[in-house]
């Protein structure tokens, strides 16, 4: 069985949306595009390039289709991508000429996807789908770069239809632009109790 990682350069107030730049998803008048690149050092790029590394990848159709137009023509900076195997989620996308893509239509599909066998799965972007996921508890892995800056406005990686989860803290680093890069790894059930005064 293969394991889901979703992987996100989040706000601290939870945006995700065009963390690389001004035109990269502009929808709804979003004009913060780009915000992550005044947090960059040498700690977050070692992390960045580690998590390039070749993988297979699910994506939703609006994520998979700015990346259809930008990866396919940037081939020296993410080879990974490129040769990895897409799995796109998509109501409305069957084909792509872009190598190794393949289109998936429910939720049942990813399900069957995640028991396949082959490489881990990694969740770049894709607010719409990781809702999806976590909804029905299909995340076994969250990899976060928790900027230290709050946007207000835009899409997010978390909305109130998430089941209740734990995730355990695996590895924690803080870059010296203060953003907090964390890995957390899905650990069981919800547990509650009385707080003692």
């Amino acid at each position: 069985m293969r394991k889901i990682i979703v992987l996100s350069m989040i706000t601290l107030d939870g945006v995700i949306q065009a963390p690389g730049g001004p035109k990269e998803d502009e929808s709804d008048g979003f004009k913060y595009g780009g915000w992550t690149e005044p947090y960059g050092d040498e700690v977050y790029g070692k992390v960045v390039q580690e998590e390039l590394r070749p993988a297979s990848y699910l994506l939703g159709r609006k994520t998979f289709e700015i990346w259809e137009r930008y990866w396919p023509n940037h081939r020296d900076y993410w080879p990974g991508i490129n040769e990895g195997e897409k799995y796109v989620l998509s109501a409305t996308r069957k084909d792509s000429d872009w190598y190794n893509t393949h289109f998936l239509t429910t939720l049942a599909d990813i399900q069957q996807l995640k028991q396949s066998k082959g490489p881990d799965v990694q969740v770049w972007g894709s607010s719409e789908l990781v809702h999806l996921l976590l909804s029905n508890d299909l995340v076994d892995e969250l990899r976060l770069k928790i900027h230290p800056i709050l946007l207000g406005k835009g899409k997010r990686l978390f909305d109130t239809n998430a089941l209740p989860a734990v995730y355990k803290l695996s590895d924690t680093v803080i870059t010296s632009t203060g953003v907090i890069i964390a890995r957390y790894l899905r650990s069981g059930e919800v547990k509650t109790g009385q707080v003692e005064a």
